[in-house]
């Protein structure tokens, strides 16, 4: 029987324990989380309560359990994901929790021996077969396993989950010589496909991977700025976007880890190391050491190599230990850098520049490169992609090391290492001289890509300014989505219509997604509407709208499969094209909504019509179809608070329960995934006949409703919620979704409806105060509430 995973067991609830459980449940699968069994509080005491009451044995899961939901960024998909997890305690119900569970995962305090000591209780309980592993983010994992019994071990690995574990792609897996290939390999399939995470196995060795280069390179950087003299606002603006790392950069990030994890990493590393030149290199500066003894932690204790007074941010001098203003760093090569696009590009002009930036970027960078070079077979067997991953999926660098190095010049940056009296290990010379660490290029990490099929000529079907149609295989035909900034432009209409036609004559479906960008899709081309506000061409918006409603039109209708693969931010037009299609695919990340009112508008490409019919297809049909009197209203309100407060969910989960997705649709956890799971989507549609849905006849609510959704509207403006123009577009939200004038009951069709949506959108661009919010929103990136 295939190896499977129903139920888990996370062994401690602190801050890794229970975000795990909110990862596992978000993925569907039942979690017991356990902890120890604390004294009871004076409180408790207080209430009666002693240390043999439930309440206080599980306080500890029951408290991480209520703090899920209040953390930001938020580690669960929805709420609803919360009634998967059970808590308890290690000492009344590990024995059944284990025997029950297909994985125990551990992830209690970094001791070793505190470690063992559960391992060798939870051995009593365990079944044959169970994957036991633990998450530690550097002990070894084979000195865990020797309290397990020989059967247990072969099950037994280290699962290390970044923090925070929903958000941090980089699951790495520590097999120990004991553990069973087969387990191995289930593990890196199962974190793939159903964790959505990029699995790298790594060798048992301290810190494995990511964390061993990371530590080792911040620990190069603090030693060359304080060589150099730079501050840390100097650096953060060298070693961000510029080397192609995220925009917290070095310092930042570490305010947001926290110093004293920075340093207990460091120290651990420094220990466990078998290498003299990098426990030596890890040693901590008296600098950090004196912020840790002041409680200088960083972001969690208000303050670290930054800190906030009245508004403005403050950079610490680690010469002085004295705040002072931040500072922007006027480098030449940097301000050249920002000029240049393309990362390889700009890495290599980087570090070629001769400012304080080009030397103090080439410093750092030679020495993690030749660090990453001589710990390679150690920590991954020799596999410089694994290597690569972990620091892209683990610390958000844009290209792992191997890949930096390709990017600055291979024989060139080995040429200056040597003049420079370095020494490069022979077998990065030897790739070099055999064409790379990747001659075939780098290993596929998507079942089905754009960027790898759109390499075969012939694959290309047809391109235009904002999309590239490519044959997926098997009849199926993708449409990549990619205008400038990821906006729906005026070509779309046009490429969907073309679209159509072929689809409809040679192909078994489309499918519509997005590859190498953050986002599916941020919404229409709001400056081109602005401009037409301006020139009062309200004939040009309403043409513009009416094309663009005529497209989504068109997806709903094909007769064919229409399969759209959405990711990150899907907003206003984005999601109105998702919700016309046959099926939505989606990203679990995927954060859709309708938010035209932030810019003084409604959604007006269909929109506000489907969230009207899908509103009043929740309606029973019957009296017999559920107890009690049947009331519309409640319905056609949860569309209405979404419209008019532009409620974006926060996950794919959410938009399902706000409505944005249907019951039907797809969550995928791997996004690399996505494009593979929407074409397997088409097929099973096809395969089973697809029909299109017969055009809606849908019965609108009339005057009485829209009164009470205008009352709601009214009651947030008295309450300070909202503003007199917020007011004015809700009260057009409401008659576009009661069917405008129209008699209660009165069945209107699609058409009707998005007239209404048309008429209201065109009337808001009139608006002085909607133009206002326009014109701030493409200014400042900020919604203005006017």
């Amino acid at each position: 029987m295939p190896r499977t995973i129903r139920r888990a067991v996370v062994l401690g609830a602190g801050l890794m324990g229970s975000q795990i459980a909110a990862h596992l449940a978000g993925c569907g699968i039942p979690v017991t989380l356990l902890d120890i069994v604390p004294q009871p509080t004076p409180e408790e005491e207080a209430r009666g309560l002693t240390r043999e009451s439930p309440q206080v044995r599980n306080r500890l899961a029951t408290e991480a359990l209520k703090r899920l939901p209040k953390m930001k960024p938020s580690p669960i998909f929805s709420n609803e994901v919360l009634n998967l997890i059970t808590p308890g305690n290690l000492e009344d119900h590990l024995a059944q929790a284990v025997r029950e569970a297909d994985w125990v995962l551990e992830a209690v305090v970094e001791n070793l021996e505190v470690k063992r000591q559960l391992w060798a209780r939870v051995a009593e309980h365990a079944r044959p077969g169970t994957i036991l592993s633990s998450n530690t983010s550097g002990l070894s994992i084979a000195a865990q396993a020797e309290v397990l019994p020989p059967e247990l071990r072969r099950t037994f690995l280290g699962t290390h989950f970044f923090n925070p574990p929903r958000y941090l792609r980089l699951l790495e897996v520590i097999p120990t010589p004991e553990t069973d290939p087969e387990v191995v390999a289930f593990m890196k399939e199962f974190g793939e496909r159903v964790l959505g995470k990029g699995v790298v196995i790594c060798r048992d060795t301290p810190n494995f991977i990511a964390n061993r280069i990371g530590v080792y390179g911040l620990a190069v950087t603090l030693k060359v700025m304080t060589e150099m003299g730079l501050g840390v606002d100097e650096v953060d603006a060298i070693t961000g976007p510029a080397m192609g790392r995220p925009k917290s950069a070095t310092f930042r990030t570490l305010d947001v880890v926290g110093l004293d994890t920075f340093l207990n990493v460091a120290r651990n590393t420094a220990a466990a190391t078998s290498d003299p030149e990098e426990a030596r290199m890890l040693q901590v500066p008296p600098a950090l050491e004196e912020m840790v003894r002041r409680g200088w932690l960083g972001e969690k204790a208000g303050q670290g190599f930054y800190k906030k007074v009245n508004g403005e941010i403050l950079a610490l001098d680690l010469a002085t230990l004295e705040y002072r203003p931040r500072r922007k760093p006027d480098f030449p090569s940097l301000a050249q850098t920002r000029q240049i696009p393309d990362l390889r590009e700009r890495i290599r002009t980087l570090v070629g520049a001769q400012d304080p930036a080009g030397r103090f970027a080439w410093a750092v960078l030679k020495q993690v490169l030749l660090f990453c070079a001589e710990k390679a077979e150690e920590i991954a067997g020799g596999d410089v992609a694994a290597i690569d991953q972990a620091m892209r999926w683990g610390f958000g660098w844009e290209l792992g090391p191997f890949e930096t190095w390709e990017a600055i010049g291979l024989q060139e940056s080995i040429a200056r290492m040597e003049a420079e009296g370095l020494q490069v290990p022979q077998w990065v010379k030897d790739r070099a001289a055999a064409g790379g660490f990747y001659p075939q290029g780098r290993p596929a990490e998507m079942p089905l890509s754009f960027t790898v099929l759109k390499s075969e000529k012939t694959r290309i079907v047809r391109q235009t300014s904002g999309s590239t149609f490519v044959d997926l295989g098997d009849d199926v035909l993708g449409m990549q989505f990619h205008p400038p900034k990821q906006a729906i432009g005026e070509d779309f209409a046009a490429a969907v219509k073309w679209a159509a036609q072929e689809v409809e004559r040679n192909w078994r479906g489309l499918v519509i997604s997005a590859e190498g960008v953050p986002n599916f899709c941020v919404g229409a081309n709001l400056m081109l509407i602005l401009m037409y506000a301006q020139e009062h061409a309200f004939d040009e918006i309403d043409l513009a709208v009416r094309v663009f409603q005529q497209a989504n039109m068109t997806l709903k209708y094909l007769s064919r499969p229409v399969v759209v693969a959405p990711f990150g931010m899907t907003l206003g037009g984005g999601a109105e094209i998702a919700m016309h299609c046959a099926r939505t695919v989606a990203a679990a990340e995927t954060y859709m909504g309708l938010v035209e009112v932030g810019v003084g508008l409604i959604p007006a490409g269909g929109g506000t019509k489907e969230m009207a019919l899908r509103a009043m297809a929740q309606v029973p049909q019957t009296p017999s179809q559920v107890p009690g009197p049947l009331d519309p209203q409640a319905f056609i309100n949860r569309a209405f608070e979404n419209i008019a407060t532009a409620r974006v969910a926060t996950s794919a989960h959410e938009a399902m329960q706000y409505g944005y997705l249907r019951p039907t649709d797809q969550i995928v956890m791997n996004r690399d995934h996505l494009l593979a799971q929407a074409k397997r989507a088409v097929l099973e549609l096809d395969a089973a006949g697809y029909r299109p849905p017969a055009p809606a006849k849908v019965p609108v609510l009339g005057a009485d409703a829209r009164a009470v959704l205008e009352l709601a509207a009214w009651s947030m403006q008295q309450g300070g919620y909202a503003t007199e123009h917020d007011v004015k577009i809700a009260k057009k939200v409401a008659y576009v979704l009661t069917g405008g004038n129209l008699p209660a009951g009165t069945l209107v069709s699609e058409q009707y409806l998005l007239d209404l949506e048309r008429e209201a959108f065109v009337s808001l661009c009139g608006e002085p105060k909607s133009q206002q919010r326009m014109m701030h929103l493409l200014k400042t990136g900020k919604p203005l509430r006017n």
